[in-house]
């Protein structure tokens, strides 16, 4: 007899530990430690499912767990494992994180709006959760808020599910990436329906990941995005900056036209080259940020210029920064096998003097951001499109080194497949961020064969489909002034409405849609719901 999820209620509920979190919320939050540590910031939450919704009890817990993150510290043994194995968080920052301590209390707001309200613990409702803080405060909610907020759907409104086999599908899962070459990471923290779904799930890739290994496959597992499984399970932590890294410099510096580059910087500045090297380039759209890709690293001595003549508000002074991993400012560490580089030399944050940033600008001396990154990741869009965009970049600067793209948006096996021999062709090491797709997804969105899918979440009195939700935390504004994301694709355009027509305009930004960018049906559509899908030039 199938067991269902109530036959697991012994099973931890909630977040027990801070580094359960994708390891970007641990690097941004480095960074901001030294650059940035008093910018007030607040984040909001958007579900793209709203036909999906809570319980007044789902609500009701989802409360209880964000009041027990206050309790959580990061213990001595995860700091001497963040010492060991990310060595390029700073001593200063571990020291800070070593103390570090939510406070939902005050930091957190979360209400439930019952249309038609009974009195029922069954009553269904839309959920609003805001954060609000100093960006170095609030950074890890995230991931947290999300992955609660799933859980808590999947164990008050849609229960009838079970974790059968769920590591065996895993396994399989895995085995078919790394037996077609592929080279993936687990990213599923975010919309699991659980701790023990992801669990399992890990569990079952590490085992593919011996198999591989055994057999002398090309393909393998590189690691996880969640610290804390990474830890559990001996495999790296990966990962290098989000969206909101861009998203928060843009909005603090008022200035979207060199704000890719003042990120890029900053970035640079804190971690050295050729560490954390994989590009997140569609923030304010590509074509927007290859214009900053393109222009070159100021040396290290006018790094350090740059740095005391920042005056942006929130910034630290200079006598606060904190330093990098050594006296030359390098760090020996990377986030992963993908994020390789073998160069070696420091750079600092962005000038604020308009005049510099133009004589930054593309010239022929010096290297490019495009040079010193090891590669970029593609997020939204069309990713056959972003391949072709990418070649045609790297080709016209005479850049001949072989560069990573990592592919990270609704991935599963056959487009895994599909893309990586796409990207193989163009010259490019493909690696993917898989998340939703091994921890929480099932169904298709249109355009895609259902033979595509390995079947994970069924309903068990039916055998059909259950659906993840498709929910974020976005930042909302950052010192005052409203942070938006506009992406490769109009689904994923995130904020203040006017900021965002503001901004398209300023940056020429050309609008586009394509036929899996539907973020409602992004993993399918529920029993008896249609759906249409265009693709739009």
């Amino acid at each position: 007899m199938a067991q269902t999820r109530s036959h697991h209620e012994d099973l931890p509920d909630g977040i027990l530990s801070l580094l359960d979190t994708d390891l970007y919320k641990l690097t941004m939050q480095c960074a901001i430690l030294k650059y940035l540590p008093d910018v007030p910031v607040t984040y909001k939450f958007t579900n793209r499912t709203p036909q999906m919704k809570l319980t007044r009890a789902a609500f009701r817990w989802l409360e209880s767990q964000i009041s027990k993150l206050g309790n959580i510290l990061v213990t001595s043994e995860e700091i001497q494992y963040l010492k060991t194995t990310c060595s390029y968080l700073h001593p200063s920052y571990l020291e800070f994180l070593a103390s570090f301590r939510l406070c939902p209390s005050k930091q957190v707001q979360a209400s439930f709006q019952i249309s038609h309200d009974t009195g029922s613990e069954d009553d269904v409702g839309e959920i609003s959760l805001q954060v609000a803080g100093n960006w170095l405060d609030t950074i890890l909610y995230e991931t947290p808020l999300l992955a609660l907020t799933s859980e808590a759907y999947f164990k008050f409104c849609d229960r009838d599910w079970n974790y059968n086999e769920q590591e065996e599908k895993a396994y399989t899962k895995g085995i078919r990436l790394m037996e077609n070459s592929c080279i993936f990471s687990e990213f599923g923290t975010r919309r699991r329906r659980d701790y023990h779904t992801q669990d399992l799930v890990l569990q079952g890739l590490t085992r593919a990941a011996t198999t591989a290994t055994a057999n002398g496959w090309n393909g393998k597992l590189s690691g996880s995005s969640n610290v804390h499984f990474a830890m559990k399970y001996g495999i790296p932590p990966v990962g290098t900056v989000a969206h909101e890294w861009f998203m928060g410099i843009a909005s603090i510096k008022n200035d979207y036209e060199h704000a890719n580059e003042s990120a890029l910087r900053y970035w640079v500045g804190c971690f050295g080259e050729g560490v954390l090297g994989i590009a997140l380039t569609d923030t304010f759209g590509t074509p927007s940020f290859l214009k900053a890709f393109r222009s070159v690293m100021p040396s290290p001595a006018r790094a350090e210029e740059d740095a005391i003549s920042t005056r942006i508000p929130g910034a630290a002074p200079p006598s606060a920064q904190v330093p990098n991993g050594d006296s030359n400012g390098h760090s020996e560490a990377q986030a992963s096998t993908d994020d390789s580089s073998d160069n070696g030399h420091s750079a600092g944050p962005e000038s604020t003097d308009p005049s510099d940033l133009n004589r930054t600008t593309h010239s022929g001396k010096g290297r490019s951001y495009a040079e010193i990154f090891t590669g970029v990741r593609q997020d939204s869009g069309d990713p056959m499109a972003f391949i072709k965009m990418m070649r045609d970049f790297y080709d016209s600067e005479g850049i001949k080194e072989k560069k990573t793209i990592v592919f990270s948006d609704s991935l599963n096996v056959e487009r895994c497949i599909e893309f990586m021999h796409a990207a193989n062709e163009a010259g490019f090491s493909p690696t993917f961020g898989v998340g939703t797709f091994l921890t929480s997804e099932l169904a298709q969105p249109m355009g895609w064969s259902l033979l595509m899918a390995i079947d994970d979440f069924t309903h068990v009195s039916s055998e059909k489909k259950s659906l993840p939700l498709n929910i974020v935390i976005k930042l909302s504004s950052a010192n005052g002034r409203p942070a938006i994301k506009i992406s490769d694709n109009v689904g994923k355009n995130t904020g203040d409405s006017e900021t965002v027509h503001k901004v398209k305009a300023s940056l020429g930004y050309i609008e586009k849609t394509w036929v899996n960018g539907d973020e409602k049906t992004r993993w399918g559509v529920r029993d008896n719901e249609a759906t249409t899908a265009s693709v739009q030039a």
